[in-house]
């Protein structure tokens, strides 16, 4: 049992502190302190010990599904409470960072010596800072950016298709953000004019999260019971998931709020070489995503009637399409002039086909949490809970309740809509 589980047993919590957690419990900040979950920051996510909780809840065995796996948060907990689980992550970087985190309870040993031959093999080659793309450079100085090259090009010599070797890779991108000088913003988007005042050391940190991911495998090495099962793979079509397997769901889709899951990753993907720019992420990124960002929907192919009448939106159509017109009206009258309106069609008939999915691998009885937010794009409200309940009963589940964790934007001193935006977790009966 994870220690602050033994500790709210013990000493439960007083009403202020029952609300603050339940408000934390969506999302990822309270796994920063939590062995191999704190290996890597995402950008979004939840309570891995609220989710321990809701395995533990289930009476008899439990086979859990997470179609928006992330850094592997749920598939984490499902293996500490000796859980069946599958997981589907779309996103190729955050997918090797899950599958890199899932080998926890691997040969911690193997790691240290890989960790070894990494080091011996940046004593081989010529660090250049060269050859990177312009952000590189801006993040980074160039002693930091030299020694950072000199790990990034002894990785490539050393790498296999070991555990391993999936964990140095982890151990070398995690601490990019901490050696930088450039700040990072809330939600991850990285900031190169907000410089920070004094980085950490590439060895320093390096050898810190070494220290760290060792210490959290030699606990691993006593964890028992079944290892998740992870596919880089579309939520929206769950292939490669066993069909009837799940009687629990938990997981967070992206919200409709135009946050860009592939910019999130930018300067580890550009480190790294797998782009060279921002506009590369559409090709590498964005075309594997739920579309809940404005980028996944540029204008000139996208058409919002044709979308709407997509046979997956008819529970809903007559609610959405005067939202949408709405939308494409204000859109009008702004300078960015962003695609709101499509970005609210192609997300909901994208969750239509998440939910036709998720019901043939689901058995009968399931349950099935979402943890969501509403969304107000140019002030204009757009009912998530409702409409995500009625595509679920749509594809087949029974029913839906909303539990509320926390009330979302509202310090925004420019907020235009009425209706206050929450957060929670949508509860839906298979």
């Amino acid at each position: 049992m994870a220690t602050r589980q033994l500790q709210s047993l013990l000493f439960p919590l007083d009403t202020d502190a029952k609300q603050a957690s339940l408000s934390a419990s969506s999302t990822f900040v309270p796994n920063l302190g939590l062995p191999v979950h704190r290996w890597f920051r995402y950008s979004a996510g939840f309570s891995a010990e609220w989710v321990e909780s809701v395995i533990r809840s289930v009476t008899g065995p439990v086979r859990i599904f997470d179609p928006f796996a992330g850094s592997a948060t749920t598939l984490l907990a499902a293996e500490t409470t000796s859980a069946e689980s599958w997981g589907l992550e779309a996103h190729p970087f955050v997918y090797r960072v899950a599958r890199a985190k899932l080998a926890w309870r691997t040969d911690a040993d193997a790691y240290l010596r890989k960790v070894a031959e990494l080091r011996r093999a940046s004593e081989t080659v010529k660090p250049d800072k060269d050859g990177y793309p312009a952000l590189i450079h801006k993040c980074y100085g160039d002693d930091a950016l030299l020694q950072l090259d000199a790990l990034r090009q002894a990785y490539e010599k050393i790498r296999d298709d070991s555990p391993a070797s999936e964990l140095v890779w982890l151990t070398f991108v995690s601490i990019l953000r901490k050696v930088s000088s450039a700040g990072t913003a809330q939600w991850q988007y990285i900031l190169p004019k907000k410089q920070k005042q004094a980085p950490a050391q590439v060895t320093t940190a390096f050898d810190e999260r070494v220290r760290m991911i060792y210490h959290d495998m030699r606990v691993g090495s006593s964890v028992t019971g079944p290892k998740a099962n992870l596919v880089l793979g579309d939520a929206r079509s769950c292939q490669g998931v066993p069909e009837c397997f799940a009687n629990l769901v938990v997981t967070s889709p992206p919200y409709p709020n135009n946050y860009d899951y592939a910019d999130a990753t930018r300067l580890e993907m550009s480190f790294m070489r797998e782009i060279s720019g921002w506009g590369d992420l559409q090709e590498t990124v964005r075309k594997y995503l739920v579309r809940s960002c404005s980028q996944h929907v540029p204008e000139s192919s996208t058409d919002l009637q044709s979308v709407l009448q997509t046979s997956e939106l008819q529970p809903i159509r007559s609610e959405m399409t005067p939202v949408c017109e709405q939308l494409a009206e204000v859109r009008e009258t702004k300078g960015g002039r962003k695609t709101y309106h499509l970005m609210i069609a192609c997300y909901f008939r994208d969750l239509a086909l998440v939910w036709k999915a998720l019901r043939s691998v689901c058995a009968s009885p399931s349950k099935v949490c979402f943890v969501i937010g509403d969304s107000a794009p140019y002030g204009v409200y757009v009912p998530v809970v409702p409409w995500l309940g009625a595509l679920a009963v749509a594809a087949g589940f029974r029913s839906y309740t909303f539990e509320k964790t926390r009330d979302r934007n509202v310090k925004w001193k420019n907020r235009k809509h009425r209706v206050p935006l929450q957060e929670g977790r949508l509860w839906v009966e298979g």
